[in-house]
């Protein structure tokens, strides 16, 4: 093969190596959430939680979740929150994140049926539950960067 040759099929190797992540970066779908942070990305497919019925339900009575599964309460304005784990069969980190789609707070491994509250600051735009111990393994943390539509333009990672 040519010199050119080489360079040509390392030109496309890497474009092909790079497409993927482009096509990745421009998707924003409401069923679903992308985070970042250094070291790492992740993304969950999401149940939404916007009204007040499905707040208050959340995963109560869930005996499973699939490890790539969450559910995203998703409030009108930014405001203190707290959650707790009455009738919730299964443990769960709670990720607290602000109008700017940045993570604030992370709670690991809430105790199936503990009934004691769960603050997550003030200023919480969103909460993301995913099964329990998770962030920790993936490095989710205060600072991580989420990426949903319900963040608007205004957000560090806009859709």
């Amino acid at each position: 093969m040519t010199r050119g040759g080489v360079m040509a099929a390392v030109f496309a190797l890497c474009v092909g190596a790079l497409l993927p992540q482009f096509v990745t970066a421009a998707e924003c779908r409401s069923d679903e959430v992308l985070l970042r942070w250094t070291g790492g990305t992740a993304r969950f497919a999401v149940e939404i939680a916007d009204d007040a019925g499905e707040r208050a339900q959340g995963l109560m009575f869930r005996e499973t979740m699939p490890r790539g599964a969450g559910m995203l309460f998703v409030y009108d304005r930014p405001q203190p929150v707290a959650f707790w784990m009455k009738n919730t069969l299964i443990p769960l980190d709670m990720i607290f994140v602000g109008p700017d789609g940045v993570v604030r707070h992370v709670h690991s491994n809430a105790i199936p049926g503990d009934e004691t509250a769960i603050p997550g600051g003030p200023g919480i735009l969103a909460v993301l539950e995913i099964n329990g111990g998770l962030a920790r393994a993936m490095g989710i943390a205060p600072g991580t960067q989420m990426r949903h539509p319900a963040f608007g333009a205004a957000a560090v990672w806009p859709c």
